[in-house]
């Protein structure tokens, strides 16, 4: 990911801090809150981030795919997601953005493993377009081998019940399709931060995967970003990480910068706004953390809060 835009650091040396305030310091800061931190959703308002519950509420399980086979695995071509990897059925594989593959372990467990099931690795063999040596298998927690692409265990999801379906695509921002390198598929003409249309919001920014952004009302800009979002706010919130200005398109370049939070990690700003995504998003389009708590709200090209109330 391009970051040319990035600070080397906010505490680097004066000059920095200077030309910080300087980017950051042309408006007035926003009055300050006394409300607790990370209060900000209801019971239910956010959902589970690894399980999917409430996407298999209801869900058609893919009762035509043998939950105890995989096959041969082959590539199909998703008009906006490119090739991605299928079983021998043409239902998509998908990976988990909490596992790991290095070294290889699945998360995914309980609840989570009924909406995402675990694709076994016994049967599994590279058909056209898989690189066999891509492939392997790692044992879960119940004894069982899952397979593995590039290191990434592989799952199907419930509501693909037909060849070809990718309705497990970007799901709370942390289930995507697997390549046959074993990467995420994404769209390749949207960029890392654009904007669109939504019909209730009006235009609001969207990363690459199409999930809208956020900001949060105790967070603070001026005179340099800093995000009150921490602990098991960033659960529910998880924050955009660096995009280089020249991978978006319609946002606002005035203040437009990333900077270092306390654990480390890099945030993207806009405006000087530290922005987030939503883990009780599911789709792209989805905006259900509109107004969570009175604190969080979708995001103008220009870093402002759509519909927050006026102070």
């Amino acid at each position: 990911m391009k970051t040319s835009w990035r600070t080397a650091s906010l505490v680097a040396s004066a000059a920095a801090v200077l030309a910080l305030t300087s980017a950051c310091g042309q408006d007035s800061p926003p009055p300050a809150s006394s409300q607790n931190v990370g209060a900000t959703a209801a019971a239910g308002d956010y959902g589970d981030i690894g399980s999917g519950a409430g996407d298999a509420a209801g869900g058609a399980r893919a009762s035509s795919s043998p939950s105890n086979t995989a096959g041969e695995l082959n590539v199909s071509t998703n008009a906006e997601l490119g090739k991605v990897v299928t079983d021998s059925l043409g239902l998509t594989l998908y990976r988990f953005d909490q596992d790991t593959a290095e070294p290889p372990a699945s998360r995914c467990e309980g609840d989570c493993a009924k909406t995402w099931p675990p694709v076994p690795a016994d049967d599994a063999t590279a058909g056209e377009g898989i690189d066999e040596s891509l492939l392997g298998e790692v044992t879960r927690a119940d004894g069982t081998e899952q397979l593995t692409v590039d290191g990434w265990p592989a799952y199907r999801y419930v509501k693909d019940v037909n060849a070809g379906d990718v309705k497990g695509q970007g799901v709370g921002g942390k289930w995507y399709a697997l390549t046959p390198e074993g990467k995420k598929a994404q769209a390749a003409d949207r960029p890392g931060l654009s904007t669109r249309q939504d019909p209730k919001l009006g235009e609001i920014v969207v990363d690459r995967n199409g999930m809208t952004v956020y900001r949060f009302m105790k967070d603070e800009a001026w005179p340099k970003p800093v995000s009150a979002c921490t602990g098991a706010c960033l659960e529910k919130w998880p924050v955009v990480s660096p995009v280089g200005f020249e991978d978006t398109k319609g946002i606002q370049e005035k203040g437009y910068m990333t900077f270092t939070r306390p654990d480390g990690a890099d945030q993207q700003t806009i405006n000087c706004w530290p922005i987030y995504t939503f883990a009780g998003d599911k789709a792209a389009g989805d905006t259900n953390g509109q107004g969570v708590g009175g604190t969080w709200y979708a995001v103008r090209p220009d870093g402002k809060p759509v519909g927050a109330p006026e102070k």
